[in-house]
């Protein structure tokens, strides 16, 4: 321990780790060569092109979430009737939940869907 400095490093084993991150380097450098010379006449403009692209290449910019993305409404159970009104039987605050009580259904008129807040029931009447 005394002949291997104060963090208990031999030289040698040092000099080794030093030996294999050079070859790392050179074949890393070695690469970047490479794609620089596939690259063409400008490279940076290549390179940097995959990060910062255009106004008018840029891709469009995703539309705003709709509510059920957010999550802003509830899972609802309901019940068709034979007069094609939807009856609501239960809500729920996740589909999962909504759905682990709708799995043994075999009521055919029973079914699960999402209800934005501020939206009428009605919208789940059969047209």
């Amino acid at each position: 321990m005394a002949n291997n400095g104060p963090f208990g490093i031999d030289p040698e084993e040092f000099e080794r780790a030093l030996r294999e991150a050079g070859i790392d380097f050179r074949d890393l450098i070695g690469k970047a060569g490479e794609y620089i010379d596939r690259a063409g006449s400008n490279p940076l403009a290549s390179l940097l092109g995959q990060f910062v692209q255009p106004e008018r290449t840029r891709p469009p910019k995703p539309e705003a979430e709709t509510t059920g993305e957010t999550g802003s409404g509830v899972w609802a159970i309901f019940t068709i009737g034979d007069d094609g009104e939807a009856r609501v039987d239960q809500v729920f605050p996740s589909e999962l939940e909504a759905l682990r009580a709708h799995r043994d259904n075999t009521d055919d008129r029973r079914r699960v869907r999402f209800l934005p807040y501020g939206v009428p029931a009605s919208v789940l009447d059969a047209t």
